[in-house]
This record gives C-alpha cells, sequence and structure tokens, in this order.
C-alpha cells in the first residue's frame, strides 16, 4: 500500500522563533518583516498566549492562596510550563483577541490611520483617487475627462458662482462652503466617476442612497469607523451640472436637523467649519481641522484674489 504525502511548507525562522516563549530572537526577528501575513498570525498568538498567561498564572495564584503552594523551584517549573503550552494553545485554538489585533494593523497599513462619526445616507466620503490605468493604443475619439479642472484657480472660476448664489440664499460665507468643496474633490482633481468616464460633479461627497433615483458614480473611499480607517466601494450622486450639485447640497444643509448647527453658521466661516465637522458630516475626524487648513491657506487665497466676494 503507498502512502500519499502532502509536501508542507516549512514557516519562517522569525514565525519559528516567535513559537518558543525562551527566545529572545523571536521579538526580534517578527520585526524584520512586521507587514507579511505570516508575521501578522504570528502576533495574534502572541497576544492570545498573552491572555492564556495571565488566565493560568491567577488559577496558580488562587491555588497558591488556598494552602495548595510549592516549593520556590517547583513555582518557576510551572510558570516556565504554563507560558510555553499558552503560547503553543494559541497556536491551534484561535481566541479572538488576536484576530481582532490583527484586522485592526492590517486596516491601518492599507489605509493609514480615529472615533468615528455614525454614518448615515448622506455622510460624505472623499473618492480615492484610482491608480492610472494601463497604456492603450491611440484612439480616434477622445476620451473623456477624469478630472473637472487643472487648478485651484480654474477650480474656483467654474464652481464659485454657484457656490456663491447658494449661500447667499443660506445666509452662509460662501469661503466655507468653497473650502469643503476644495477638500471633497481635490480642487476639482478627485471625484468619482460615472460608468461612462465623466466626472460625477459631486462636490460634496454626497453619496447615494436607496432613495435617490439620479445618476450614480462608484469609487473607492476611506472612512473612520472604531478609531479604524478602511477603505471601501461607495456609491455616489451623480448630477448633470455644478448648479445641480451645489442646490443639493444646500437643500441637505437647509432641511437636514442635523446640519442644524452649521447651517446657522451666517457669515461666521469659522463656526460653519466647527458645526460641520461636529454633525458627522463626514467620518474622518480631522475633518474640521483639514477645511480650517483650506479656509486659510495660501491656495484659496490666491485663488479668490481677484474674484470680488
Amino acid at each position: 500500500m503507498t502512502n500519499s504525502i502532502k509536501s508542507i511548507t516549512p514557516p519562517s525562522a522569525a514565525v519559528t522563533s516567535a513559537n518558543i516563549y525562551s527566545d529572545p530572537n523571536g521579538l526580534a526577528a517578527l520585526k524584520k518583516d512586521p507587514n507579511s501575513p505570516a508575521a501578522l498570525h504570528a502576533v495574534a498568538q502572541q497576544v492570545d498566549a498573552l491572555f492564556l498567561q495571565m488566565m493560568l498564572k491567577s488559577m496558580r495564584d488562587a491555588s497558591a492562596a488556598a494552602g495548595d503552594g510549592d516549593s520556590n523551584e517547583m513555582g518557576m517549573y510551572q510558570d516556565m510550563f504554563d507560558k510555553q503550552i499558552a503560547l503553543t494553545m494559541s497556536q491551534h485554538q484561535d481566541l479572538g483577541l488576536g484576530s481582532l489585533l490583527t484586522r485592526q494593523i492590517a486596516a491601518r497599513a492599507a489605509a493609514g490611520g480615529a472615533t468615528a462619526a455614525p454614518a448615515d445616507e448622506h455622510t460624505a466620503a472623499r473618492p480615492v483617487a484610482a491608480p492610472p490605468p494601463a497604456a492603450a493604443p491611440p484612439s480616434t475619439t477622445s476620451a473623456p475627462p477624469t478630472s473637472m479642472t487643472q487648478s485651484a484657480g480654474e477650480f474656483v472660476d467654474q464652481v464659485l458662482p454657484s457656490i456663491r448664489t447658494a449661500a447667499q440664499a443660506l445666509g452662509l460665507n460662501p469661503l466655507a462652503l468653497l473650502a469643503q468643496a476644495a477638500l471633497e474633490t481635490g480642487w476639482g482633481k478627485r471625484m468619482a466617476r460615472t460608468a461612462d468616464g465623466n466626472p460625477s460633479l459631486n462636490l460634496f461627497g454626497i453619496k447615494a442612497d436607496d432613495t435617490w433615483v439620479g445618476a450614480r458614480a462608484v469609487a473607492n473611499t476611506v472612512e473612520y469607523a472604531g478609531g479604524v480607517a478602511t477603505q471601501r466601494q461607495a456609491a455616489f450622486r451623480a448630477y448633470g451640472s455644478i448648479e445641480e450639485s451645489v442646490n443639493d447640497f444646500a437643500n441637505l444643509l437647509k432641511n437636514s436637523p442635523r446640519y442644524r448647527h452649521a447651517a446657522a453658521a451666517g457669515p461666521d466661516a469659522q463656526a460653519y467649519l466647527d458645526g460641520i465637522g461636529r454633525s458627522g458630516f463626514a467620518t474622518d475626524p480631522e475633518y474640521a481641522g483639514k477645511l480650517n487648513d483650506i479656509l486659510h491657506g495660501s491656495t484659496l487665497r490666491t485663488a479668490v484674489k481677484a474674484i470680488k466676494l
């Protein structure tokens, strides 16, 4: 009778070292490649092992308090045994703590790195720029635009008339809305695109929920939840014009109780930014600070210098 033997891929030296609690090189070995799946898995096992060690130590301490104490030498050997058996058990049984840590580490590595506001159908999320497409053969037809503008000045020229009209109707400072549109779209260079490749003209990153009957644009976006930034796909509203996009956002500010503090800011641009930041319009915990940087930054000042507001 012939026995079938499966080939087994040997674990890396880093993971092997981490499997022995007394090996002082285990942690250093894991640090050499901290983002590899094998290293992350080994770290998760170490976390579970620490939890098991605490449980075993508590049991030993309880026995000692009950009068079942052993000699110092026996206590030392029991401690060594407990540490190794805890590490070995963690390699064969997932307690959940290590897995949770692994997911958080992987998410931070993927997206970059605080508490999230509760999201609803209107919560904004800035689309993530897609990687450049592979080179294609020359075509006789022009490709759809990948961005709305080429410069901050051009962006302001295109969006300011509609923003100024909406801001006047709401009693708000147009610079506050302009700063928000600049942040959400990267000055018009980063916005979700429709299926035909055209910019969605969604100046404020408003998502498309099930009640939205208009056109949609799907894009990757980074959102924050439970202190962790994650990247996922989301559907955004798409508009036929800049005016349509600005009016939709103005109606949202005017009609949603969630944004009443921002809508009541009046001509105080700083009060608007603070209000929209506290409202949870975006899940980014640094949203208000980023808006403030744009409002007081040189790019915005230069772009509006020749425009009378």
